[in-house]
């Protein structure tokens, strides 16, 4: 399967989420090929010692989009893993709240994949933003 077969399936229900969708609350809800997009909800599961969303779920939901926006190009049999992610916090993340969080490919080589991911309120307020570098895995 395509990297865009295996995420179609995930949202078909062909297959089974990412285990890590249990800890940080996100659902894949959209995918095309070099774009993604999910629904996150941050809980009281996911805050800090001062009672805020850790930015930690934010980093978490970013990672995930932009990755999946490479995985969606990727041909069969072919991986990928996140080595560089930086990650611009604009606004506190609200907890119990639905959030879109979108990411495209920009640039994909033989070794490299370019993403970019936002992480915004259902009414288009911005939260976070990130860019990832990916490793380009082939068996």
């Amino acid at each position: 399967m395509t990297g865009l077969d295996i995420l179609q399936a995930m949202i078909d229900g062909a297959l089974p989420p990412p285990s890590i969708a249990e800890t940080i609350p996100m659902t894949l809800t959209e995918v095309e090929e070099g774009k993604v997009t999910f629904k996150a909800t941050a809980s009281d599961a996911h805050l800090n010692p001062l009672g805020g969303v850790h930015g930690g779920f934010a980093a978490a939901v970013l990672d995930s989009v932009t990755g999946c926006a490479v995985h969606s190009l990727l041909g069969p049999g072919i991986g990928y893993g996140t080595i560089d992610l930086n990650i611009k916090m604009i606004r506190p993340v609200p907890k119990n709240e639905e959030l879109i969080a979108e990411g495209k490919t920009l640039n994909l080589s033989k070794t490299l994949g370019i993403s970019e991911g936002t992480l915004r309120t259902k009414d288009g307020k911005l939260l976070a933003t990130a860019t990832a570098t990916c490793m380009i895995l082939r068996g």
